[in-house]
């Protein structure tokens, strides 16, 4: 039995908490396992994957799996990616998302290491709890070939709904960092 007053036994965080200080790290939603991080302070949210109201303090040795059944996927492609694509006038490879408030956005991928994450210092910035400061990596090699890393992320990086930790892409694929769907395209 745990009991909570114990030294050993995780805090639990409630939504709608207030989070009066900064706190750096991570939080796991007790009822389905779904991690994100705290980026300031304020009222602690629902889950964003069960909308569960109750969190612990993620641990450094063990990584949650996230129940990737939980998550609904999409039957097909958005219409809007048919769109992004017809607007392609430059042969290459590109990532499609929609971002915050319906905006969509459409990146060039250059020959080599392209980072996506919640940091600023990512080429591909995607500022959401779900998503880590250092998410996943893409790489584009001088010969063509594009492949995806998982660069230790708490919610795993998923290629077509597959949880991969290296994984090649190409045309149509999807990346599903965090609550973002990116969408490779090959002009």
């Amino acid at each position: 039995m745990l009991v909570q007053n114990s030294p050993s036994a995780p805090e639990i965080r409630r939504s709608g908490e207030q989070i009066t200080e900064a706190q750096p790290g991570s939080l796991v939603c007790v009822r389905c396992g779904f991690g994100f991080s705290l980026a300031s302070t304020g009222s602690l949210p629902r889950c964003p994957n069960c909308d569960g109201a109750r969190f612990r303090r993620a641990s450094l040795f063990h990584v949650p799996a996230m129940d990737a059944d939980a998550v609904e996927m999409p039957e097909t492609a958005p219409e809007w990616l048919l769109e992004a694509r017809a607007e392609l006038d430059e042969p290459g490879h590109y990532l499609a998302f929609e971002e915050g408030g319906g905006d969509r956005a459409v990146v060039r991928l250059e020959p080599g290491w392209t980072r996506i994450g919640r940091s600023g210092a990512a080429d591909v910035r995607l500022d959401d709890p779900t998503v880590s400061r250092r998410h996943a990596l893409v790489v584009l090699t001088d010969d063509g070939d594009l492949r995806a890393l998982d660069d230790r992320s708490l919610n795993g990086l998923l290629v077509n709904g597959e949880s991969v930790e290296w994984a090649p892409l190409s045309d149509g694929d999807e990346l599903e960092i965090g609550r973002y769907r990116l969408h490779v395209l090959e002009a």
